[in-house]
């Protein structure tokens, strides 16, 4: 009740509810404001607590974790992600969870690292197509270091819609931030109005966006499809 707790609401600078604080040892360390899905508050609680499955044993199955990991890239919580991670890869390393871990290693950014880690996949061609995304993931964030903030460039299109630059930096930057169909969409656009742009650039990056999201991703066969159906 955060009307008579008003200590508790000050202290941990509670703004909303429902808000959950996790403690271990007496001492917070992490929490969520709003509801969750079961999967996110299991993939927090994950790398602080240890359940026993049916059989009494404490150990998650390298299926669990990964599926884990996976719910905390999808809440947008790397560096957790990054952590279980860690924990589960110093008893056991895997190329499934290495993939896990490069993804995880570009979402926060340390790019060296991610590519560190895509070139230690011993078998290198069983995951031949994730290794392919996560590579063109990876280019797609490094291209954003030097480009101008999202809200520059969409001011800059809502002035000049044909600045065919404006439009495909900021499909790049769409692309790194997971937001495909938007950037699908503006490099599909640009490809009408300025095909040749920068030696065929919107096209190439839209190939290399299939591969981030696999070949069988709705979006990489719809908009395939609308490709070809352009430049055919």
């Amino acid at each position: 009740n955060c009307d008579d707790e008003v200590f508790l609401t000050e202290r941990f600078g509670i703004r909303s509810l429902p808000t959950v604080v996790l403690f271990k040892d007496g001492q917070p360390v992490d929490g969520f404001a709003g509801i969750q899905p079961e999967s996110a508050i299991r993939a927090m609680l994950e790398p602080h607590v240890s359940i026993p499955d049916d059989t009494g044993n404490s150990d998650d199955s390298a299926e669990d974790v990964e599926a884990s990991v996976s719910a905390l890239l999808e809440a947008g919580q790397p560096e957790q992600a990054i952590s279980l991670l860690q924990q589960a890869m110093a008893e056991e390393t895997s190329d499934p969870l290495l993939l896990l871990l490069a993804r995880a290693l570009v979402d926060t950014r340390q790019y060296d690292d991610a590519e560190t880690v895509l070139n230690s996949i011993q078998d290198q061609d069983s995951h031949k197509q994730a290794i392919a995304g996560l590579r063109a993931g990876l280019g797609f964030a490094r291209q954003t270091v030097d480009l101008p903030e999202v809200a520059e460039l969409q001011q800059r299109l809502a002035s000049n819609p044909a600045d065919s630059e404006a439009r495909y930096q900021l499909a790049i930057r769409q692309l790194a931030r997971g937001q495909h169909e938007a950037a699908l969409q503006g490099l599909l656009q640009l490809m009408q109005s300025d095909r040749s742009y920068a030696d065929n650039s919107p096209q190439r990056t839209l190939l290399q966006a299939f591969e981030v999201l696999g070949n069988d991703h709705p979006l990489s066969i719809g908009y395939r499809r609308r490709l070809y159906q352009l430049l055919y």
